[in-house]
């Protein structure tokens, strides 16, 4: 085990897919020379050269089809997308193509492409640089959607997600590039947990707390919180957002009977709004209060000194959490007002 960054983590997971298999390319804006804003891939031009780490034009869409083309010819290209909000000029590329080719050509075409992407507020960025459009890329089939919030799943997923046939959205938290963590280098890909998998890193009987990304540590503070009021919340990271783990999920709703979820993108038709219905349909008997969100607002992500207004946290997150411990909010024993049982 050593002690790394998640940006450090990221790095050293690109290192070891490009040492693991020459068809892994990476491109990007900036990534070669620079090492890309982030310094996430900084020294691998030197070590893997041009053709393997390539430099390209400031154009989305042109990056994400040069993958395609690769993808086409047998290679595993990694693209970085350098903010967020620059993906929108790809969107066509990677719902059109990226995401159907595999379907449209009867599984002869498999799209090994991953395309990384920086993402989130909390670092006073302005617009197009703090976006979280998750939902869109969750709501096309045949994505995978990842997103990760400590150094050990970004080496671990990342590397995943490289060798996974299946084109993935790698969802890299940015506010998290500088958080350190213990990282295991040593143990095989085949040996660790699937990153379709959620996990459980808090225990609790008294609610669960649903998240991804930066989130998690915002509701581990809060389950910490809690505790000296009394209450133990059980705290799952997804950490994918499709296919989600359904069975983690309700395993935990089943126990704790109460449910708020949480994330920093927009309220409508977000991911937590598709979870909250997925635990209704699958957990209703259980719950002991409605599901409630927490979530970013629905506008425009405000400027720097704004965004702690718009960023969920540890008031936001027991707020909601009080209101599904309230007995009065209860599903199954309270009536509702004008409704006959």
């Amino acid at each position: 085990m050593v002690q790394l960054t998640m940006g450090k983590a990221l790095g050293a997971a690109l290192q070891q897919s490009l040492r693991d298999d020459d068809k892994v390319v990476l491109l990007g804006e900036d990534i070669g020379r620079l090492g890309g804003v982030f310094r996430i891939t900084d020294g691998l031009l030197d070590e893997f050269g041009a053709e393997r780490v390539i430099d390209t034009p400031l154009a989305e869409s042109g990056i994400v089809g040069t993958a395609v083309g690769l993808a086409m010819r047998g290679y595993r290209p990694v693209v970085e997308i350098q903010f967020d909000g620059f993906v929108y000029p790809a969107f066509d590329q990677i719902v059109s193509q990226v995401a159907k080719l595999h379907y449209r050509t009867q599984g002869t075409v498999p799209m090994p492409i991953t395309i990384r992407i920086p993402w989130g507020g909390g670092i006073g960025a302005a617009e197009h640089h703090s976006e979280s459009p998750e939902a869109y890329f969750v709501h096309t089939a045949g994505l995978r959607v990842v997103a990760v919030s400590n150094p050990q799943d970004a080496y671990t997923c990342l590397r995943q997600a490289i060798a996974c046939d299946d084109p993935v959205i790698f969802l890299e938290p940015k506010r998290l590039y500088h958080a350190k963590g213990e990282v295991d280098l040593e143990t095989p890909l085949a040996d660790t947990a699937p990153m379709g998998l959620a996990k459980v890193v808090r225990e609790g009987r008294d609610a669960t707390i649903i998240t991804y990304g930066a989130m998690v540590r915002t509701a581990l503070d809060a389950a910490e919180a809690a505790e000296a009021e009394g209450h133990a919340l059980e705290v799952i990271d997804l950490r994918s957002l499709s296919p989600v783990d359904y069975g983690t999920v309700c395993a935990s709703v089943r126990r704790t009977g109460r449910v708020v979820v949480v994330h920093e993108a927009a309220r409508e038709a977000g991911v937590a709004a598709e979870v909250i219905a997925s635990i209704t349909e699958k957990c209703f008997p259980w719950l002991e209060a409605a599901p409630l969100r927490v979530t970013g607002h629905d506008i425009p992500y405000p400027p720097a000194k704004l965004e702690k207004f718009h960023l969920p946290d540890l008031d936001r997150i027991l707020d909601a959490v009080d209101r599904v411990l309230d007995d009065e909010q209860l599903l199954i024993s309270q009536p509702m007002e004008g409704v006959d049982r």
